[in-house]
């Protein structure tokens, strides 16, 4: 699930002929329109509710029984679903242009409106973290609607040791939109205004065409590109530079208040996820560096017939790849049949996606590049946004991101504070429903050279999806940990950058001159810093999943379904304990990670 930001021009060619129609997103499922009634109601039902509720509740929590406590969480949920819906409403038509100015207006009033309105609320998760633990207890044990809400009151209460007092939470929670939110926007707006002039093209490109010529047959296009994208990245680095020195100090301050003993430790809480699980992940992965990326990379170098490679081939196309364009209906028929194979109603769920404008497929002018899903507010429904070019690798994406659809779907049963999956197991049902389309590709594969594509493509997104992200996981650590010692220098950060990419992608590489400045459009880094281990621990979590599968465990798919539908309600240990699976288990990286290596060597076999 990506969030990058886009440019104001794109390229009218890198579209296409021949895709089909493509669809786009209704939102009327949320809001009629930015100007209609019901837009303006919810935003004054929520001034009033959030008032009230702060009234009734504000400083009386400890006094509440259960059923009182119980009827306290429901208004909060309530609220929930109406900040969502209106935020939710904002940012996607934000997305579909991000240089229309009135959506950028309408979209940053909304979230000042929405800021200043839920103020009130920021008592509560003090407050509730205050109660003891011996009354909470008890009133847990007396009332099973609130028992529900359990996993809910941990996620809060981890943080009990690192809340501030409630003048200094309240502080916080005005100034977010001039902290890290304005930063983030300045980003934003800066990537959407880039564009690169590349060499052999009539026009200049934006950002999701430029980086998509990073995959084209042809070398010099690819090295263009990556020539044009080093020069714009150089131009712009001393604002970049800006942006992530001020982030990261601004996190630092921010973490060393609250007492977090490492800059992560944030991110593992919302996660619910313990810092050795992903300590034991980071290590698993780097180890297997060697047998993974560096491997597969010196196989690459040898198809292309190069003794090293640049960094424009590492996404190229192998010589034997014949170019072909998938149209849309195909890419619908390929995933909705991948999906129905391993269970009907896994493609039932997808179906209303492609059928009530619940996706966002064509690249457009001022359109946010990427792809995501976002779940909205679980009283309607996901809505899935893409780039779609028609390369094969669409395709992957496309079934992607309706994993995630579909697993927002199911969770939603749940109610919207018990919903929300962590970021570790969010990627679950996305990476499940690219290995299971993926498969059905490969068992359709009618030659050799087709068979070895599409391993080539496969080991190289995981490639991407392992190993890279663990790259950009100890960027952000060195990143965070230098910061801390002063400020840094453009140079500074295209050193920890460097030092990371030379491990990661081993010595069948060597690096241009300006991919240095590579770190500077990944937009995780600012939007959410050590975001990306979920990432890794998605695709390995999936690969050890899928293995599990392919034994032939008895009631898999019910299993599965079961802990898709069970969304934050349970812990990953919880979660996974049916498949006789268990991430703290120092082995359990090992599984996902042979997987890769198991298709690198049926490619080595076949050079034999």
């Amino acid at each position: 699930m990506t969030l990058p930001l886009p440019s104001p021009v794109f390229d009218a060619s890198a579209t296409g002929g021949g895709l089909g129609a493509l669809p786009e997103w209704d939102l009327g499922d949320l809001y009629p329109a930015p100007d209609s009634a019901e837009f303006a109601r919810d935003m004054a039902w929520l001034d009033r509710a959030c008032a009230g509720f702060a009234a009734e509740y504000e400083g009386k929590l400890a006094a509440l029984d259960a059923p009182a406590l119980l009827a306290c969480v429901e208004a909060y949920e309530a609220i929930d679903v109406v900040a969502g819906r209106i935020m939710s409403y904002a940012g996607l038509r934000y997305y579909q242009n991000t240089m229309d100015s009135e959506r950028a207006k309408f979209m940053a009033d909304a979230q000042d409106k929405v800021t200043a309105a839920t103020t009130p609320l920021v008592f509560f998760s003090l407050e509730f973290n205050r109660l003891e633990e011996d009354h909470l207890a008890a009133l847990l044990a007396t009332n099973a609607a609130l028992a529900r809400y359990k996993p809910v009151f941990e996620r809060m209460r981890a943080m009990r040791p690192h809340q501030l007092s409630d003048e200094m939470e309240r502080y916080l929670h005005d100034a977010s939109v001039v902290g890290a939110s304005a930063w983030n926007k300045l980003f934003d707006e800066t990537m959407a205004g880039l564009m690169f002039k590349i060499a052999g093209e009539a026009v200049e490109l934006n950002l999701e065409a430029t980086l998509n010529l990073l995959t084209d047959p042809a070398r010099e296009r690819r090295e263009a590109a990556a020539r044009a994208l080093a020069r714009v990245f150089d131009s712009n680095i001393k604002l970049f530079s800006r942006i992530h020195n001020t982030l990261a100090k601004e996190k630092e301050i921010g973490d060393r208040w609250r007492k977090m003993p490492s800059p992560q430790h944030g991110r593992h809480l919302s996660n619910h996820v313990e810092p050795e699980v992903v300590q034991a992940l980071r290590d698993a992965v780097v180890a297997a560096y060697p047998k993974l990326s560096h491997r597969y990379y010196r196989l690459k170098a040898k198809w292309l017939g190069l003794e090293r490679l640049q960094v424009w081939d590492r996404n190229a196309p192998l010589p034997i790849e014949q170019p072909r364009l998938v149209d849309w209906e195909e890419a619908r028929r390929t995933v909705s049949d991948a999906y129905a194979a391993f269970a009907p109603r896994l493609a039932e769920l997808a179906e209303p996606f492609f059928t009530k404008g619940w996706i966002d497929a064509g690249v457009k002018p001022g359109k946010a590049p990427g792809a995501f899903a976002h779940p909205t507010v679980t009283t309607v429904h996901p809505y899935v946004m893409l780039n779609y070019l028609g390369k094969p690798r669409d395709v992957m994406t496309l079934a992607h991101e309706l994993g995630h659809g579909v697993h927002q779907r199911l969770a939603a049963a749940q109610g919207e504070l018990l919903s929300s999956t962590p970021l570790t197991l969010a990627e679950t049902a996305s990476v499940f429903g690219e290995m299971l389309t993926f498969r059905k590709l490969l068992d359709e594969a009618r030659t050799p050279a087709e068979r070895k594509t599409l391993l080539a493509g496969k080991v190289e997104d995981m490639i991407n999806t392992v190993v890279r992200q663990i790259a950009f996981y100890d960027f952000e650590c060195k990143l965070h940990a230098a910061r801390a010692e002063g400020e840094l220098t453009p140079d500074d950060i295209n050193a920890l950058w460097m030092s990371v990419q030379a491990q990661s992608l081993g010595d069948a590489f060597e690096f241009m001159d300006g991919y240095e400045t590579f770190w500077a459009y990944i937009p995780h880094f600012v939007h959410s810093p050590f975001y990306v281990y979920a990432y890794a621990f998605g695709d390995g979590l999936v690969n050890a999943l899928y293995a599990v599968y392919a034994s032939g465990l008895p009631g898999f798919e019910a299993k599965y379904f079961e802990l898709l539908q069970a969304g934050g309600s349970k812990h990953h240990k919880e979660l996974l304990a049916p498949f006789g699976l268990d991430a703290s288990d120092p082995g359990f990286w090992d599984k996902g990670l042979s997987m890769i290596a198991g298709f690198i060597d049926e490619l080595e076999a076949m050079e034999g």
